[in-house]
């Protein structure tokens, strides 16, 4: 029985020392976000980033692209760790777009490096330049 029990206890601890502890979705979504409607003469490629997205490499993100337009997109960004504090928390950005070829990109600076959002398919894809605090990651569409 003894053993049982200490086999139990280090399976607890291990797991809490040494296991990477899951990162708690945003709380509340921030109070002055306002969806807006792509216009419908803009390229289905471009409007296809508009909508709420999430998703996680060393850091959780979640993403809302609340307007977008065919010079500029105005988002949210939630990650954790997120500003100097390094805790979670919103943040509001302004993003360039940019078309090569036949893709558009939107672009921006954080407050750790410049930020590049790219789609394929229902994938958006998310890298910056520093990639310590801005990893490379794949973000899925969210209701």
């Amino acid at each position: 029985m003894k053993i049982f029990v200490v086999l139990a206890v280090s399976i607890v601890l291990v797991s809490i020392f040494f296991c990477p502890m899951v990162m708690a979705a945003p709380s509340s979504m921030p109070n002055d976000v306002q969806m807006v409607q792509p216009d419908p003469s803009l390229p289905k490629e471009l409007a296809a980033f508009w909508g709420k997205w999430e998703g996680a490499s060393n850091v959780q993100f979640y993403l809302i692209v609340e307007k977008i337009d065919k010079e500029k997109a105005f988002l949210y960004l939630w990650r954790s760790p997120c500003g100097e504090a390094l805790t979670p928390c919103w943040m509001r950005y302004e993003a360039q777009v940019t078309k090569e070829g036949r893709k558009y990109k939107l672009q921006f600076r954080s407050r750790f490096a410049n930020v590049e959002l790219t789609l394929k398919g229902e994938i958006l894809g998310y890298s910056g330049s520093d990639t310590i605090f801005e990893p490379a990651t794949q973000l899925k569409r969210v209701q």
